[in-house]
């Protein structure tokens, strides 16, 4: 583990990565520049949408999924979390509100999500990250891994999955820079795999996460955005 990955870990751990964190912990002052005001709107509604996400998994898993496998309609998403008709349509209509998925047509009425990516300074969420987030509501390993150490910590522990994928470190391995013990490291390489696997698929950045080290993470079998970690995942 080399200083630039110690690093990167523990940028994600010294916040929880909520909105009110991530706006003022982990952006860093920089030299005073003229922002046109249209960037600049876009971009603080940028992190609130991404605020937003990362602190409703519920909402996120929605937005992951359609952002994966869309155009998507609702009853399809309904299908594929197993979640109430209701709360599908209200979740869709909050991310409609947030400006990330858009509809078309009209019965059966499709739904598109855009892929959203945050990047500053050693930060970076995009739909992966959000993967992760997402999965509290389907994997007691990730959601009990979010009650002791955070979000923050969650995001930190996808890179670390990421370099035991790519063949790099050893699951016990990743405990010394997450500064958790290894059983817990275990735990959560084995339960962030499907996140890997998919986004290495459908993530458009990816790489962003992982600019050394993308093309080697490679996984067997397919998985499932929408499905549950498998007890017999190895």
């Amino acid at each position: 583990m080399g200083d630039s990955e110690a690093l990167w870990a523990n940028s994600f751990t010294r916040a929880n990565l909520k909105f009110k964190d991530f706006v003022l912990t982990s952006m860093t002052p920089h030299p005073v520049t003229e922002t046109p005001p249209h960037d600049l709107e876009t971009g603080i509604n940028h992190l609130a949408t991404v605020g937003r996400l990362l602190d409703h998994p519920e909402l996120a898993r929605v937005y992951v999924y359609t952002c994966y496998y869309g155009p998507v309609t609702r009853p399809e998403i309904k299908a594929a979390l197993d979640i109430p008709k209701t709360t599908v349509y209200d979740h869709v209509e909050t991310l409609e509100a947030l400006g990330i998925v858009s509809l078309a047509g009209d019965r059966p009425v499709e739904v598109t999500a855009d892929p959203v990516r945050i990047t500053t300074n050693d930060i970076v969420v995009t739909p992966t990250i959000l993967h992760a987030v997402a999965l509290q509501e389907v994997d007691e390993d990730v959601s009990y891994f979010v009650e002791r150490h955070g979000v923050g910590k969650l995001a930190a522990a996808v890179r670390q999955a990421g370099l035991h994928y790519a063949g790099q470190i050893s699951q016990r391995m990743a405990a010394d820079p997450l500064g958790i013990p290894s059983g817990e490291a275990i735990s959560i390489v084995l339960a962030l795999k499907p996140v890997l696997a998919v986004g290495h698929e459908y993530d458009p950045y990816f790489d962003v996460i992982f600019p050394e080290i993308s093309d080697d993470i490679g996984f067997e079998s397919d998985h499932d955005a929408a499905a549950p970690r498998q007890n017999t995942e190895s």
